[in-house]
């Protein structure tokens, strides 16, 4: 029995970045000899234990035989008989093709080393074509690699598979699960623009791919390109460290421009109810989860009212308020502001633009939320007036905090 490090862990030490996880490839055991070892077994498709003590993944060597479209379709062998270079031709790059011995002597068989050096995501064989999911892991390792480029001959490789079909058999699962990883990576933009090349973002995002080349009023959008505003945003959304559901909530609050009437462009009147109807649609396509999907839904709906806050009265604010459903939900409301600062500030020669609005939206909900609701209530003898009683109540502390 033999065990190296593997992947991402030996990677990343090349890289001097931080090794968070170790993941271990073992050559020459069985299932058997593993448990008897104490390791534990967890692996569903094939052979992978956790370690006794440090509970880091042990995988036995295997190869894999392509058997049906789609990721899950493969057949797993793990055999004692199965060489370390075997299992490492499996792998998706050449980056994440190194392997490490016990004596520290490293496993290069693919030139991963070089590919580290000359900043290159490459893959590893013909076989990368067999696993679609690859596709979505090279534009999210382009997303956290910023310097890294797609070998062209990879390029080909990825372009094929979509021509082929294989990105359509992918799962929604799996679709969200590494677009969720690439947009919290350093610079999301990155991973838009390798799908857009290979052709992948037209099959699992159309609504996001179609925002390229339509133009906006150039007097606020002086970039013009809607898909190139939407990518500034999402990248400034990163530079501040922005949570995910702010993230996907800037990646698809202009859905609408992408189906506004050519005739009527660079304006996009209502393309705000348009951006709900297919951030609707997408989100269940790729069963978003609760919390990016709601965000996304006030953040597309709600981002240009977020222009008129200066000119609301007290009555207006509030109802705005109610409508973001602020007073129940704060932190959501904070990320709805962030969403906006991200869609104000990823505009060409905005990036620094101060945002009144935000501000003053933030002081109405703190004025709003010192009114004691509770101490509103008792007022009233009839249960059926103290919603109204409420509102009255935080319009007139409203109508107090405005300059007359």
């Amino acid at each position: 029995m033999k065990v190296f490090v593997v992947g991402g862990a030996v990677r990343d030490e090349l890289l001097g970045l931080a090794v968070k996880d170790h993941d271990y490839v073992v050559v020459g055991s069985t299932p058997a000899e593993m448990e008897a070892a104490g390791f534990k077994p967890v692996g569903k498709d094939f052979p992978v234990f956790l370690h006794p003590k440090t509970h880091e993944e042990y995988a036995l060597a295997r190869t894999e035989r392509k058997t049906a479209k789609g990721y899950k379709g493969f057949k797993v062998y793990a055999s004692p008989d199965v060489t370390l270079e075997e299992d490492l031709a499996r792998r998706d790059l050449t980056i994440n093709a190194i392997a490490k011995g016990s004596d520290g002597q490293l496993i290069d068989t693919y030139n991963g080393v070089a590919d580290i050096q000359a900043k290159v995501l490459r893959h590893v064989s013909d076989a990368f074509i067999e696993d679609p999911v690859r596709i979505l892991r090279i534009a999210r390792f382009a997303a956290r690699f910023t310097e890294f480029i797609v070998a062209p001959e990879t390029m080909k490789l990825m372009q094929k598979m979509v021509q082929d079909g294989e990105v359509d058999a992918l799962v929604a699962e799996r679709v969200w699960q590494e677009l969720a990883k690439g947009l919290m990576e350093a610079k999301p933009s990155r991973m838009f623009a390798v799908l857009r090349e290979c052709g992948a973002l037209k099959k699992i995002m159309p609504e996001v791919d179609r925002l390229w080349g339509v133009p906006q009023p150039a007097l606020h959008h002086p970039e013009i390109d809607t898909g190139v505003h939407v990518m500034m945003v999402i990248d400034y959304a990163a530079s501040q460290n922005y949570s995910l559901p702010v993230r996907f909530a800037g990646l698809t609050h202009d859905l609408g421009k992408g189906t506004t009437p050519a005739h009527v462009l660079p304006r996009h009147m209502g393309h705000e109810e348009r951006s709900v109807k297919l951030l609707k649609e997408l989100s269940q396509r790729l069963r978003v989860p609760n919390d990016c999907k709601e965000l996304a839904h006030i953040v597309a709906k709600f981002h240009g009212k977020m222009h008129q806050v200066h000119e609301m009265r007290a009555a207006t604010l509030l109802t705005f308020l109610i409508e973001l459903d602020a007073i129940r939900q704060p932190a959501r409301f904070n990320d709805f502001l962030r969403a906006c600062e991200c869609d104000s500030r990823g505009r060409t020669g905005f990036e620094q633009v101060l945002m009144p609005e935000a501000d003053m939206l933030s002081m109405a909900l703190k004025v709003v939320m010192q009114v004691d609701a509770g101490a509103v209530a008792k007022t009233q003898t009839e249960p059926e007036k103290i919603k109204l009683a409420v509102y009255e109540a935080r319009l007139e502390a409203l109508k107090h905090s405005m300059p007359s």
